[in-house]
């Protein structure tokens, strides 16, 4: 913290985020289970001190599953999750637990990885990025069918993908990511799309979005 403070030339950072510790990125359980009390035990303290100090104004975990994040919510005080890739057009898992302990608590997701990795970028094809590798049958599939939709309501997936998020109320922010300027406007157009309420219903309808989701207005 102190060494991003002074590359930064700033006194205060408004939040600080302790990423993967989750059993996707650890890959070993007893691993795992080591960094959670490490975190908890040391690091949590820490940035709880900084916190109360002013050092720092919100502090939070960035995770790639919704069951660490919500084990991490209820081990500390913590004011946000970023959670990359399960709450998206594809997958809306964290709608079950997570989402509604944060609403609890009043904490807020910031949703990473709206794109899945790549394959709610389309156009879907063989060989589609999901999850950091290429996607499984079921799950291309199932992209598929939800581009499918967007096609016949005359909606980018990309679009679709980028807004469907923001309509949850504990969501704070997105980030999809870029690599050029391009890209960066191809998201703002994207979040400018108009999308007819009949392409959530469909999606519904075909038992490809939870109903408990909410959808833009």
């Amino acid at each position: 913290v102190e060494q991003s403070c002074l590359r930064l030339g700033i006194a205060r950072l408004d939040l600080v985020l302790v990423h993967d510790v989750d059993l996707w990125s650890v890959g070993d359980k007893a691993l795992l289970e080591a960094r959670f009390r490490t975190m908890m035990d040391s690091g949590y303290r820490a940035l709880d001190e900084l916190r109360r100090a002013g050092v720092i104004g919100a502090i939070g975990c960035g995770l790639n599953e919704s069951d660490m994040c919500l084990r991490f919510a209820r081990a500390g005080d913590f004011d946000c999750m970023l959670l990359a890739g399960r709450y998206t057009l594809l997958e809306q898992g964290a709608l079950q637990e997570l989402l509604p302990y944060c609403g609890q608590r009043g904490m807020s997701i910031i949703l990473g990885g709206p794109f899945n990795s790549g394959i709610l970028a389309g156009p879907v094809r063989e060989g589609a990025w999901y999850d950091y590798a290429p996607a499984p049958p079921a799950v291309l599939d199932r992209a598929r069918r939800i581009e499918a939709i967007c096609t016949r309501h005359d909606v980018s997936l990309p679009a679709a993908a980028l807004q469907f998020p923001l309509a949850h109320p504990l969501v704070a922010s997105v980030i999809p990511g870029a690599l050029a300027p391009q890209e960066v406007a191809q998201n703002a157009a994207h979040l400018r799309c108009a999308i007819p309420p009949a392409l959530w219903a469909e999606l519904r309808h075909e038992g490809l979005l939870d109903p408990a989701a909410p959808v833009p207005d």
